[in-house]
């Protein structure tokens, strides 16, 4: 498939819908450029992996390697991020919570999660290893509200963590703002489960060790508005009545 001209500045649910994994993994492809050979090549690998681990989910109507995609290329185009770890950790953030045996491997002892981060300390450096881990949730507990323990989680993990918070909100971004483009149930169990984080990011962005500049920090408070703008749209709708 060919891919246009301007694919370097148009809108990541436009490349979704128009090219698919194609042209996200094009536009990827163009944000890695200005690397150099080494920074590439480990970001190509962490691709490579997240693709392999990924393979058989799905996101909606799509394959679940967009979303990551999508996050990693909105770090680095949005937010500016250069920093290869955190973009490589973007790349993996999803991991060691879907598959921790696979990443692990066979042979492994123990806790999957433990072993699955330390092949990513191995294979990626321990702060790579740590970044995910920061992003990865818990078991949950069933004596709790999903939601509830959802939202702690996230406040507790990233407030230790600035550059995790990074990765944290372009995922947020990728499944709030983006909720208009699911299907289904998820559409209204998706708003429930990430309103409440709006505050939360709020905080977090604005925190002074948190490593974005004023304009991104701008630019993301603008797509935390547009969030909370669809959640509403969407969970306070007015009961209707025959």
């Amino acid at each position: 498939m060919e891919m246009p001209p301007y694919l370097a500045t148009m809108p990541m649910h436009a490349i979704t819908e128009m090219y698919g994994e194609a042209g996200l993994r094009e536009r990827f492809r163009l944000e890695i450029a200005a690397f150099d050979a080494e920074a590439r090549r480990r970001l190509d690998e962490a691709l490579a992996l997240a693709a392999v681990l990924h393979r058989d989910d799905r996101r909606s109507r799509e394959p679940y390697l967009n979303h990551l995609l999508r996050v990693a290329i909105r770090m680095m185009h949005h937010y500016q991020v250069r920093d290869v770890d955190v973009i490589v950790a973007g790349l993996l953030h999803d991991s060691v919570e879907d598959h921790p045996a696979e990443l692990a491997g066979a042979g492994f002892v123990g806790d999957p999660g433990a072993a699955a981060l330390a092949v990513l300390a191995d294979r990626f450096g321990a702060r790579v290893a740590r970044l995910v881990a920061a992003v990865t949730n818990p078991a949950w507990d069933p004596g709790r509200d999903r939601n509830e323990q959802y939202r702690e989680h996230v406040a507790a993990s990233l407030d230790r963590e600035p550059w995790a918070r990074v990765i944290k909100v372009s995922d947020f971004t990728d499944n709030g703002v983006g909720v208009i483009h699911s299907v289904g149930p998820k559409v209204e169990s998706s708003a429930r489960k990430y309103r409440p984080l709006v505050p939360v990011f709020r905080d977090l962005v604005t925190r002074a060790d948190t490593p974005l500049s004023a304009p991104v920090r701008r630019h993301i408070l603008d797509q935390l508005d547009l969030a909370e703008e669809r959640f509403g749209a969407i969970l306070d709708q007015p009961a209707h009545h025959a």
